[in-house]
């Protein structure tokens, strides 16, 4: 089984002899219950890399009061053996009480960019999401870490953090994974009846085709906001429930956008059941 560590006095004792030795260093930062998006990360980290760390750390911290933290799906053993089925190097697998000691009260927060869409909806989660990448990304320093753009509005806010900051660790930006249908694979997919999960494919189809039509109307024939509502209206007629958002925005700033005049991304989040789906398309 892979080499696991719980304690960041033993995650740093490893990493220096790499460091030591001239290694370069690839961060692959997880919650867990691995899928092959997860894997997909690992695998980029390693084509870069001469080692690979991934961490596994439910971090409380980026759940609201009445989300699925206790429900949320673990197995850090299964976790494990795929990690090592992909040739990781180290497991970092603390306890919350590790990240979070006792009396522990400073957060990372990202103002405005953390304030908008998932942030809207999910208050606190950016916050909580910050502080955490922003120890692990301390605790290691690698060369660079991993995330994937599935999602995208996470990834612009490590982005800032790291560059605020002026934490030195590059942050590499990986494809979404999809099922043949395009369902974007997810943890929280688990969470999907059989006549809910025929139903999911619907999300990346529209998101789709409301790239499609904005590109297409970057000269003006096509406003964002129209097909935004559009497509907002396809989820709902699919069956989707609570559409929390259906939106156009900057590919850099996620400002919203009129027309697709420079590069955008299509942003959705919406229920299906009890799973709370989110994906985006670029435009």
């Amino acid at each position: 089984m892979i080499e696991t560590v719980k304690t960041i006095t033993e995650l740093r004792r490893h990493l220096d002899q790499w460091r030591a030795g001239g290694e370069t260093i690839g961060l692959v930062p997880t919650m867990g219950a691995l899928h092959e998006g997860h894997l997909s990360l690992v695998r980029v980290a390693r084509a870069k890399a001469g080692r690979t760390v991934a961490t596994l750390f439910v971090n409380p911290a980026q759940f609201g009061e009445g989300e699925d933290f206790d429900q949320y799906p673990r197995d850090a053993d299964d976790d494990a053996q795929k990690l090592e089925n992909e040739g990781c190097d180290l497991l970092f697998r603390p306890a919350a009480e590790e990240i979070y000691p006792p009396g522990h009260v400073t957060r990372v927060t990202i103002e405005r960019l953390g304030d908008i869409l998932e942030g809207e909806f999910r208050p606190g989660f950016f916050a909580g999401v910050a502080t955490v990448v922003t120890k692990l990304l301390l605790q290691a320093l690698p060369d660079f870490a991993v995330f994937g753009e599935k999602d995208y509005q996470q990834l612009l806010v490590i982005r800032r953090l790291t560059r605020d900051l002026d934490i030195p660790v590059a942050i590499e930006a990986a494809p979404t994974v999809r099922e043949d249908d395009g369902l974007a694979l997810a943890s929280r997919n688990a969470y999907l009846t059989s006549d809910e999960r025929e139903i999911a494919p619907v999300l990346f189809g529209t998101l789709s085709q409301v790239a499609e039509n904005v590109g297409r109307g970057a000269s003006g024939n096509l406003r964002a906001e129209e097909q935004a509502a559009w497509g907002r209206d396809q989820l709902e007629r699919a069956g989707f429930g609570k559409v929390e958002y259906f939106t156009v925005r900057d590919a850099e700033t996620l400002e919203p956008v009129a027309r697709a005049s420079r590069p955008a991304r299509v942003l959705a989040a919406a229920w299906l059941g009890k799973a709370r789906l989110i994906d985006n398309v670029a435009v």
